[in-house]
């Protein structure tokens, strides 16, 4: 969560990382990809007006 806190986007694509960037000063959704230590991916999702961050598998989504 740290890292989503501060900008670091872990490993979502570039695409994803430079929309992230704008998303920070254009108040839009934010998306984070990471991997816990055992390797299982998970995203971080903060909607567009900051209400909510949720974190879920792929398989969730």
């Amino acid at each position: 969560m740290q890292r989503h806190l501060s900008g670091d986007w872990g490993d979502c694509e570039p695409e994803d990382a430079i929309a992230n960037d704008r998303a920070v000063s254009e108040g839009t959704r934010l998306f984070s990809v990471y991997h816990s230590s055992s390797g299982t991916k998970f995203w971080i999702i903060t909607e567009a007006d900051r209400s909510a961050t949720t974190v879920l598998l792929p398989d969730d989504y």
